[in-house]
């Protein structure tokens, strides 16, 4: 008799189960067949390498517009040829520095996109075209990751040549010309 009441008190809490999880509401969540779908772990490895180094190039071209910045003299009448090559300077440190960023913001849109796509293929485990999507996006990724890894070398090599051709105009912009005169 104990092993019938026993039996009926599980059905009972399988059919309280039953009726709990079809009268909830909200979204539904689905699992992925083979569990969880990790990131790429050699992207990861490889984005954790490149955005430090993105940081670095920021920072450094912040520091060293506002050097620039500050060196550059107060208005006057002639003689700007140097106040001239300083506020290129300046531009070109500027543009450098927002194309490092726009790199950080594609590194963030990587993830976002393929966190879009493993999301489908939860939703629609048989369409194998989803899952060949995402290899292809790590694909992208990985060939993007050498591209900015090769401008952030070139915007590197472009302000070095650049500052060290004018150094003596980004730090003097006027001639002192003043004993010449006389």
């Amino acid at each position: 008799m104990s092993s019938l009441l026993k039996v009926d008190s599980e059905i009972k809490s399988k059919v309280r189960f039953w009726h709990s999880v079809n009268s909830m509401t909200g979204t539904k969540v689905f699992v992925m067949p083979g569990g969880m779908m990790k990131s790429n772990a050699n992207l990861v490895d490889l984005i954790e390498k490149v955005k430090p180094e993105i940081r670095t190039l920021i920072e450094k071209c912040n520091t060293v517009k506002m050097w620039v910045q500050l060196l550059i003299p107060r208005i006057e009448d002639g003689n700007n040829f140097g106040v001239s090559i300083q506020e290129e300077t300046v531009a070109e440190l500027r543009t450098v520095e927002g194309e490092a960023a726009s790199y950080l913001d594609q590194i963030s849109r990587y993830y976002i996109t393929r966190a879009k796509l493993v999301s489908k293929i939860a939703k629609y485990p048989h369409v194998e075209d989803y899952r060949r999507t995402v290899t292809e996006i790590d694909e992208k990724e990985y060939i993007s990751l050498k591209i900015i890894v090769s401008e952030l070398r070139n915007q590197y090599v472009t302000l070095h040549d650049m500052i060290l051709k004018n150094i003596e105009k980004i730090k003097r912009p006027r001639s002192s010309n003043t004993d010449a005169l006389y």
